[in-house]
C-alpha cells in the first residue's frame, strides 16, 4: 500500500531542514528520503544518511536508467534526485515519505504523485535574513553563498504553485505549523 508524500522545499536557509528533522523525531510514521547527489561530502555528513554521494558519472548512469523519481542539475556538475528505490523503501516499511528538496524537485514530485503527495514551502522572514543564515552556517564559501542568495530569489516566485506555505520567522510556530498541517493530510 501506498503511503503519503511530504514535500518540503524552500530556499537554502530556509529552515525547512530544521523543520524537517523536528518532525521526524516527534512523528514515528514519517521516514526520511535520503536524495542523492553529486557534490562533495561535507564534514559531518554520513553517506545514505544525510545523500547518497554519488560521482557525476554515476549520477548520470542512473538518470539513464531511469532510477529517479525527480532529478535536477541545481548547479553545473552538481546534481541532486530522488532515487525510486527509497521512496518504495519507506512505504514498503508502511511509512510515510519525507522529502527535504529544491523547489524545482518538489514540484516535479507533486506532479508525478497528485494524489499522496502534499506540497509545503518554506517561507523565510527575508532574503536578507536567508543570506544571514548562510553566513552565521559557515559551510560554504563567499561566492557559494552569493550563489545560493541569487537562486533564492527566484525559488521565492515558486511559492505560490505549492499546496501550503508555512512561514518559518518563529522557528517553533513554524514546526507546530508544520506537525498540524502534515496530521490532517495523513488522515485525508
Amino acid at each position: 500500500m501506498k503511503g503519503k508524500m511530504f514535500i518540503f522545499s524552500a530556499p537554502s536557509g530556509a529552515g525547512k531542514t530544521t523543520i524537517v528533522q523536528r518532525l521526524l523525531k516527534k512523528m514515528p510514521n514519517l521516514e526520511f528520503s535520503v536524495s542523492a547527489t553529486s557534490r562533495p561530502i561535507r564534514n559531518n555528513e554520513v553517506h545514505g544518511k544525510d545523500y547518497y554521494f554519488l560521482t557525476v558519472d554515476e549520477f548520470k548512469t542512473k538518470i539513464y536508467n531511469d532510477e529517479f523519481v525527480e532529478w535536477e542539475e541545481v548547479y553545473e556538475n552538481r546534481f541532486y534526485g530522488t532515487l525510486k528505490s527509497e521512496v518504495n523503501r519507506i512505504w514498503e516499511k508502511g511509512n510515510h515519505v519525507v522529502f527535504d528538496v529544491d523547489v524545482v524537485g518538489g514540484l516535479n514530485i507533486r506532479k508525478k504523485y497528485p494524489q499522496e503527495a502534499l506540497s509545503i514551502f518554506i517561507m523565510p522572514p527575508s532574503v536578507d535574513e536567508l543570506e544571514k543564515r548562510l553566513r552565521l552556517r559557515s559551510t560554504d564559501s563567499k561566492e557559494d553563498i552569493d550563489i545560493r542568495v541569487a537562486k533564492a530569489k527566484k525559488e521565492l516566485e515558486y511559492a505560490d504553485q505549492f499546496d501550503t506555505i508555512i512561514f518559518n520567522e518563529v522557528l517553533e510556530n513554524a514546526i507546530d505549523e508544520a506537525e498540524k498541517t502534515v496530521n490532517e493530510f495523513i488522515l485525508k
